[in-house]
């Protein structure tokens, strides 16, 4: 029973919440995630793709936003981190859905679950990376019929266009502390 509860009151946290981010902070991360998103989306819709039916928005960008434009300082959100994490998980979701005859859902735990080891012996780690893997095993026939292209559209130029943006963006703020890349690699 003293292993349970030890095991339980690891869970109670130690530590304060920390306090909200200051204003400005908030509003130049809107400004980054507004402007990202949009320039990923406004591609397909220049290219006259339609936006509903675009490969170019995929849904881990959304939380690489939430990364590079919410917390530029985080080792996750660093631009090799950010490119390399979204290519190798794209690689390893494309080879996993087409190299190994499983169910969908071992499939997509294996893409995952490996990507995770490949961005940690790569040092780029970067979470959204999982959602890239994933959305190449499940992401239906659309992103299937793309093969190795979805490592290069939509995740590399879309990976690529939310680095300038964040570029951009983040070196506006005259906060040393918002100032973008902290390293390159």
């Amino acid at each position: 029973m003293i292993i349970v509860k030890q095991y339980f009151s690891k869970m109670k946290g130690f530590e304060k919440s920390p306090p909200r981010e200051p204003f400005k902070k908030i509003i130049w991360s809107w400004i980054g995630a507004f402007f990202g998103i949009f320039f990923v989306s406004f591609i397909p819709e220049m290219m006259d793709l339609g936006i509903i039916n675009s490969l170019f928005i995929v849904g881990s960008f959304g939380a690489s936003a939430v990364l590079v434009y919410g917390a530029p300082q985080s080792d996750f959100a660093q631009p090799r981190n950010l490119i390399g994490g979204h290519l190798i998980s794209a690689i390893i979701g494309v080879s996993v859905y087409k190299f190994i005859n499983l169910d969908i859902s071992i499939l997509g735990a294996l893409a995952v679950s490996l990507s995770i080891v490949m961005m940690h012996f790569t040092c780029t780690l970067h979470p959204p990376g999982g959602g890239t893997a994933l959305i190449a095993v499940i992401g239906g026939r659309a992103i299937h019929d793309l093969g190795y292209l979805y490592v290069l559209s939509p995740i590399a130029l879309g990976a690529f266009l939310l680095l300038f943006i964040a570029l951009v963006v983040n070196n506006f703020s005259r906060n040393p502390k918002r100032h973008y890349p902290r390293y390159w690699i």
